[in-house]
């Protein structure tokens, strides 16, 4: 038997978390065309009867213009640290450039995997391109894949089950994240205010579960303006009712989904604030 970590890091938007739920075989970390998506480190878990794999998927790393962003890109380049493989993820469609080489210099680049991510929307020539570009970073190991079609997924897969070292389950077999079901939701609640809310609003948005006994659930969205509090509940209540029906669906049957909105002026700003909000 076989176990241990593996570490996606990268730029935002490169596909790292549709990578983990493509491999996973179930939706473990949300998911939006918008870039910071993913805020906090998600694990999840691919047990077969030879290997367990235990996926990290982190935040994009990016410029920091905030308390947040500081504190997201912290949390991704602690990720590469006490994990047995570290995955460099590019997308095929942008060309490897600044932001790709600032995330390899925290990477021990001779023990990495890079992994060309999203080459179902690439041409070939750019493909192969890319390929001949990212040589240059002396990786152990490069796989053209397409986290979207599945394309070189289980080629990967495999790939990264023979580096994990001998051990036995770190975590139960049955087990797909270790996500408690309170935090998944508030990350469902902030993927669907991603999805319906435009500009600068998405990112001002911080989710928490501030109750929880099933079939009650209360979130708490949280904004820094008042006029951003408008924007979320909507004329009505429109886009709150909107945020509240998607989320219910992809949640058992019965269950009573309570969203308020809340103003915490200028949180992104305030480490203390971004700490205790669970970042």
């Amino acid at each position: 038997m076989r176990s241990g970590f593996v570490s996606f890091v990268g730029r935002p938007n490169v596909g790292k978390s549709t990578l983990l739920n493509a491999i996973c075989g179930k939706k473990v970390s949300i998911v939006s065309d918008k870039p910071q998506t993913t805020r906090n480190r998600i694990r999840g878990v691919l047990t077969t009867p030879e290997t367990q794999l235990i996926f990290v998927d982190t935040p994009g790393i990016h410029k920091a213009v905030s308390a947040l962003g500081e504190r997201v890109n912290a949390t991704a380049i602690e990720s590469t640290k006490d994990v047995d493989v570290v995955c460099l993820v590019i997308d095929a469609t942008q060309t490897f450039g600044t932001g790709d080489k600032y995330v390899s210099n925290h990477i021990d680049m001779s023990k990495a995997v890079v992994i060309l991510n999203k080459i179902d929307r690439a041409e070939p020539a750019k493909i192969l391109k890319q390929l001949q570009a990212l040589s240059s970073l002396g990786a152990a190991e490069y796989f053209p894949i397409s986290a979207k079609t599945g394309d070189g997924v289980a080629e990967l897969t495999a790939y990264l089950a023979t580096r994990m070292p001998e051990g036995e389950l770190l975590y139960p077999a049955e087990m797909i994240t270790e996500t408690p079901d309170s935090v998944w939701i508030a990350e469902l609640v902030r993927e669907q205010l991603l999805e319906n809310t435009h500009e600068e609003l998405p990112y001002s948005i911080a989710t928490r579960v501030t109750e929880y006994e099933p079939p009650r659930i209360r979130c708490e969205i949280v904004v820094e303006r008042e006029s951003q509090k408008g924007m979320v509940i909507g004329k009505n209540g429109a886009m709150l009712k909107i945020i509240g029906t998607n989320v219910r669906r992809q949640l058992p049957s019965g269950t009573f989904l309570e969203l308020a909105v809340v103003v915490d002026k200028n949180w992104q700003q305030r480490p203390e604030r971004v700490e205790r909000l669970g970042y």
